[in-house]
């Protein structure tokens, strides 16, 4: 673990370590010089495990075992988001967000994630670095694409092959309860006394 980074000051390592997205710091070759909790909880590293590690040989890009010298050297890797989107902070000095969709080789398997990449430069003893926070968005885009929904009890019919209301399919998609109430058209349909008790 490289000392300059948080190591010296409790204050700012437990406020890094507090944020709930995976940060890393990273320099211009995406080597993982600090992580957060959270980053080491969603991806399930070790600290220790990934320092001065490229981004994908500790993420387990699939890309980064195209080329026996790894991360940033595949014909993939020139047009990595993660990778150009460190760059361009640092050189640029500038804050950069975009979405991509990555593939993970974990136990074996390969796992496609879309990741909102979001980056910005970090000035410290006199070199530039960059945050990288990378959080996983796949849940909310699965949200907007096309959903089968039934044309009559509006059931959505989810990848496992079961139709769920659409309450429970949101509900267990994101992080969202519902509270319901009944808009005034269809209260006079349902309770039509109340309304002619009004007039």
């Amino acid at each position: 673990m490289d000392p300059f980074f948080l190591e010296n000051n409790e204050f700012f390592q437990n406020l890094f370590d507090s944020i709930p997205s995976p940060i890393f710091i990273v320099d211009d070759d995406v080597r993982i010089l600090y992580l957060n909790s959270a980053a080491t909880e969603t991806f399930g590293f070790i600290k220790e495990g990934v320092y001065r590690k490229r981004g994908g040989d500790a993420l387990g890009c699939i890309h980064s075992t195209e080329d026996p010298r790894g991360c940033g050297h595949a014909g993939f890797c020139k047009d990595c988001v993660v990778r150009s989107s460190v760059q361009d902070a640092i050189r640029g000095d500038k804050i950069i967000r975009k979405k991509t969709k990555m593939e993970f080789l974990k136990k074996g398997k390969i796992i496609d994630a879309h990741i909102l990449v979001t980056t910005s430069p970090l000035k410290h003893g006199g070199k530039t670095f960059s945050i990288l926070i990378m959080e996983d968005i796949s849940e909310l885009l699965q949200l907007r694409s096309l959903l089968p929904i039934c044309a009559n009890c509006k059931r959505i019919h989810d990848d496992k092959n079961y139709w769920e209301t659409v309450e429970t399919y949101i509900e267990s998609h994101i992080d969202v309860q519902f509270s319901h109430s009944i808009c005034p058209e269809c209260s006079k349909i349902l309770y039509p006394e109340i309304h002619e008790e009004g007039n």
